[in-house]
């Protein structure tokens, strides 16, 4: 078999824990496998099929890797659906206690209940979103 064939071999090699173990750096060495490939199908030694295979690799590692880690930390939290309600204010339309109730969350009108069975909150006042508990919004 020609070298540039093992280098495939070896690219897809490097594919599999890529995929098992979802390790971005298995994807990086792989990339280097078929640069050096490349070089294998153009003729090149072996020398140089295994400098481009670790040039390639070392500068995708040292590369992407740092820019992956600073965009997942600056990743602004974005939180959609029920999620977005929780911590939010609402206003009772009528009396919410431990068995239930009517507020105005975010212009929609929504069951809730008391966190604090014993609490009880009257029509007007202003309370904040604990959590979303199916269809019903507990609040304090």
């Amino acid at each position: 078999m020609d070298a540039w064939v093992w280098w495939l071999v070896a690219a897809v090699g490097l594919g599999i824990p890529l995929v098992l173990t979802a390790m971005p750096e298995f994807g990086m060495f792989a990339v280097g496998a078929v640069a050096a490939a490349a070089v294998a199908a153009l003729g090149g030694g072996l020398a140089a099929q295994v400098v481009v295979f670790v040039v390639v690799s070392t500068a995708l590692v040292l590369v992407v890797r740092p820019v992956a880690r600073r965009m997942q930390r600056q990743r602004p939290e974005h939180r959609s659906g029920v999620d977005a309600l929780t911590g939010r204010q609402a206003v009772v339309l009528e009396r919410v206690d431990g068995s239930g109730g009517r507020i105005k969350l975010a212009g929609e009108v929504w069951s809730a209940r008391a966190l604090d069975a014993s609490a009880s909150y009257e029509p007007g006042d202003q309370v904040d979103v604990v959590e979303i508990d199916g269809a019903t919004a507990v609040v304090m």
